[in-house]
Formats: structure tokens, sequence, C-alpha cells
């Protein structure tokens, strides 16, 4: 059947309300990598909030502890759960559902209009902005090296409001964009960097690779609450996956699929739409995990080998003797100049990506209408204001990144056992029988749905206490 093409004013409704799925809409999907191309983006928007967090304070924060041993929980943490994601993925194109739309629908209780999962959400949720409020402080450490005349708390209060002015409108397109320049622009310079410490004193060699991949070496107990904390923070954390559905909708996906219908079309543009995200699931996965290996790699290799931790109001000057040990006096400068960019993405997508979740959230238990645009439009913008605001307070009065970023790791890892619970929901009661997925993929799924139980369960084995240790 000849393709369905989409008019320009059609597009145009895409962008404009993206939310909307009706037949107006349709579009088939790319058939090449070529076309697919340029509908890729939501999974690199993850990636910016990924390598701010994750990669530049939490794995080098591992590494500096543990050393190589624990390169393997790094890889794992990165590839295994992109499946979850996956799922949460494939439901937004079926069904058109945002992510509470979808978590409301979870058997169980409800109470008032949100189902249980939703409220469960926005308890642990209470808790989560200790990491961004380690990331903003981060950001307001960086430009007090760089301009030591203004002090960190007013870098703080200024690099707040700027972030909501960025995104209080909410657009898509901007978003995607920025936040491609900023994670290529940090990447490279990292690689550089990875390079440049084979030439110092502090190379890495093959036996020290192998160590760190070999799981039987177990990791050392001083370590295990930032072992945790990373593998909830690094790869796609659980209110990641949860926010993609929002990029996937937003990009148009669901739109161009058009409503569910039982017909051999409709199941067509489904498996075409789904293939396209697969294709931008794993390109991002690629970029991410190879970036955090970097990260790992120069932590265990040069603040291991010297005895560093980064911690508090030094953690920026200790992350940057990865850069000077490795490349000399030089690339503090350019460091800072990277390590802002790569911390002020994570601020920026992290804030278009909780906008659009707490909003949804707020809907799902009846407090605001997700689909009206008017209604929409200003939650978003109230939470681009609220949220930086009390990031920035909570900077203010706990003064130590590194603490609150594993601390909110740790809720991510918690937050990642609610998503998995979804996953399965939406694989095998929501997915139509049409889009039935291969042997392969469902192996792949559930591998990453032990891993998240399993270290769920091995942090409730060692205890609590070796996690407040290990932070």
């Amino acid at each position: 059947m000849p393709a369905i093409n989409i008019s320009k004013t059609e597009n145009q409704n895409v962008t404009a309300d993206p939310y909307a799925v009706d037949r107006s809409l349709v579009q088939d999907p790319p058939s090449s990598f070529g076309g697919m191309v340029r509908y890729l983006g939501p999974g690199f928007i993850l990636s910016a909030s990924i390598v701010g967090s994750g990669e530049l304070i939490a794995t080098t924060a591992l590494g500096a502890e543990a050393g190589f041993v624990a390169l393997w929980v790094i890889i794992v943490s990165c590839l295994v759960k992109v499946f979850v994601q996956l799922e949460f993925g494939k439901h937004a194109i079926h069904s058109g559902e945002t992510t509470f739309e979808a978590l409301n629908q979870l058997p169980g209780p409800h109470f008032g209009k949100g189902s249980w999962a939703t409220w469960l959400w926005l308890l642990m949720m209470m808790i989560k902005p200790l990491q961004v409020g380690g990331i903003i402080g981060g950001v307001g450490i960086i430009l007090n090296i760089i301009v030591p005349s203004v002090p960190v708390w007013a870098w703080i209060c200024v690099s707040a409001p700027t972030v909501s002015l960025m995104i209080f409108r909410g657009k898509y397109q901007f978003i995607e964009k920025l936040s491609l320049v900023m994670i290529g622009l940090f990447a490279l310079f990292t690689v550089a960097c990875l390079a440049g410490v084979q030439l110092t004193d502090f190379a890495m060699n093959r036996g020290q690779i192998a160590e760190g991949l070999s799981v039987w070496n177990g990791i050392p107990a001083a370590v295990v609450g930032v072992a945790v904390a990373a593998f909830g923070i690094t790869g796609v954390g659980g209110d990641e996956v949860m926010a993609y559905n929002y990029w996937l909708l937003e990009k148009g996906y669901a739109a161009r699929t058009g409503p569910r219908e039982d017909t051999s079309e409709w199941t067509r543009r489904a498996k075409g739409w789904i293939r396209v995200m697969y294709w931008d699931a794993f390109l991002s996965m690629l970029v991410y995990t190879f970036m955090t290996v970097a990260f790992y790699l120069l932590g265990a290799a040069i603040l291991h080998a010297q005895g560093l931790k980064p911690e508090g109001y030094e953690m920026v000057k200790t992350l940057s003797r990865m850069y000077t040990d490795s490349l000399g006096e030089w690339a503090e400068v350019a460091f800072l100049t990277g390590a802002f960019f790569v911390l002020f993405s994570t601020l920026f997508s992290a804030l278009a990506g909780w906008s659009r979740l707490f909003s949804d959230a707020f809907s799902a238990v009846g407090w605001l209408n997700y689909h009206d645009p008017v209604a929409r439009g200003r939650a978003i913008a109230f939470f681009a204001f609220f949220f930086p605001a009390l990031w920035a307070v909570l900077a203010l009065i706990y003064k130590d990144p590194v603490w609150m970023v594993l601390v909110g790791g740790a809720i991510t890892a918690a937050i990642l056992l609610l998503v998995l619970v979804s996953a399965v929901h939406f694989r095998y009661r929501r997915l139509p029988k049409s889009l039935k997925p291969g042997l392969f993929y469902d192996l792949g799924f559930w591998v990453s749905a032990v891993s998240i139980v399993l270290v769920a369960v091995y942090f409730v084995w060692t205890g609590f206490d070796k996690f407040t240790k290990g932070v």
C-alpha cells in the first residue's frame, strides 16, 4: 500500500499538540536507516540527564572508592535497563497514553482517582530532589572556581532561574537540540582524556580491565552503598524511563501510528515506529555506556590510585585531577567548561522531564487535566520554576553534592522496581497480540528484570548500615 503522507499543516499539528492521537496525523514510518535518523532524539534527551549526575559524579565516585573491581557493575547497569525503557516506550506508541495514564491502570487499589503506583511514586519523589540539588550545587561550585569573586551560593541562585527560563515554555525541539550539543562536546573531551591517561604514569593495563570485568571478584563491603546508588543512577534510571514516554509522544511517534485499530495497516505502522524507537534507545545506550565506562576508568585509574575521593565543595577540584593529571594543568579550564555543560545539561533535561512527570501525575490524581494544552502548559511552567528553586534551597542546606547525588541514586534504584512492575504489566497484559516480540527480546527483558530485582535484594541483604557507610 502506498505511504500515507502528512501535509505540512498536519506535521505542525503533531508539534502543536503531540498528545493528540487521531487519524489525521497518521504517517508511515521510515523504512531505511537514513529515514529513521530524522526521527531519533528522545533517547538522547535522556542521555543528557544521565551523563551529568550518573557519569560525572556517581560513576567517578565509585571508581575512586572501588578501583577497577566494580567496572562490571557500571556496564551491567547501562546495558540491562534499556529493555524496561523499551517496554515503556512501546506502550506509549501503541496506546498513546502518558506515563501516569498507563500507571493508573495497574491492578491494585486506587486512592481517590490515583492508583497506588502514582501515589507511591509521588512519595518516593519527595527524596529525589536531593539528587538534582547536588547537581545544581556542582554547577555553582564550577562557576565559583571560574569566577571566584562570586560566591557559590550566588551562582546557585543564578543557575536556578536560568534553567527555569529555558524550560518553562516546554518546546520539544529546543530541548532535543540543546541536549545533543551539550553531551556531544563533553563526550569528545572525555574521549581525549581517556586516551591521554595512557601516556601518563596512570596508564591502564589489560590486567586491571580484566579485574574490573570479573563478577567473581565481588565488591568491597565498604563501597556497596556507592555501587547500589551508581546502579540506580547510571544508564537509564527509573524517572528517566518514565520520562521517555513524553519525549516519544512529543516527537510524534504515537500520533503518526494513529489510534489503535485491529487492522493490518495499524499493526504495520505500529511495528515500524516501534522499530524506530528501538534504534533511538539502543544508539543512545551506546553513547551513554561508552561515556560511563570512560568516566569510571578515569576515576579508577587516577583518583583511586592516589586515594582521592570527590566530596563536599572540593568535589570539582578532585574530579578535575582526572584531566590535569592526564593532560596537564592547562586541561583544568577545559574540564571546568565541559563539566559545567554536562551538569547543566542534567539540570536542563531533568527539569524538562520532571515538569511533565509531575504535571501528568497531578492530572492522574485529578488535580488538573494534562490533555488540555492550556492546563498542561501552565503546569509545566509552574514546575519549571518550582523545582529549580527547591533544588537550590537543598544545595545551600546540605552543601555536599556527591552525597546528595548518591542518595538520589538509591531512590532511583527503588523507583526502578516500580517501573519494572509496570513494564511487566505492559508486556503481558496491555500489549496487543499483533505486536508480541520475539524470544530474544523477551530474554533480554527478563535478564533486565532479574538484574534489577537482584540488586534490590542484595541491597536489603547487606543492610542499610553498609549503604550509609558506603555513601
